[in-house]
């Protein structure tokens, strides 16, 4: 049973990887139309930390999580929180981005954590 939390654990942390390379490439295109400057920059920026902690989760999903690794729990666990804890205070709760769009990110999160944490725990019990 570990092994099929680690399996839908590794494939929710991948499709949350997935869903934010397409807002950083969203990010990218919206800033490109923007004159350059301070804003167009910082908007860049946001995008560039977006797609690299995708990378993260969908490399981390694929060479760990698929196979129960404490380390990969660890790394996509603090590595996906650390960019949807921003997203959920400064963006979701103000009110500046509403339905579904606003919640697939963070239940992505939320169902990868409490997959991976089961897969883990199970495989500590056998």
């Amino acid at each position: 049973m570990s092994r099929l939390f680690a399996v839908l654990g590794a494939a929710v942390y991948f499709a949350w990887g997935a869903l934010h390379l397409l807002a950083a490439a969203s990010s990218f295109r919206f800033a490109a139309d923007l004159e350059a400057g301070l804003i167009q920059g910082r908007l860049n920026q946001g995008a560039f930390y977006v797609a690299i902690f995708a990378v993260v989760a969908v490399v981390v999903a694929l060479g760990f999580n698929w196979r129960n690794s404490r380390a990969g729990y660890w790394i996509n666990l603090l590595a996906v929180s650390a960019a949807d804890i921003p997203f959920v205070l400064f963006i979701v709760l103000p009110g500046h981005m509403t339905g579904p769009e606003a919640l697939l990110g963070p239940a992505l999160w939320l169902a990868g954590a409490a997959t991976s944490t089961l897969a883990l725990m199970m495989a500590r019990r056998t």
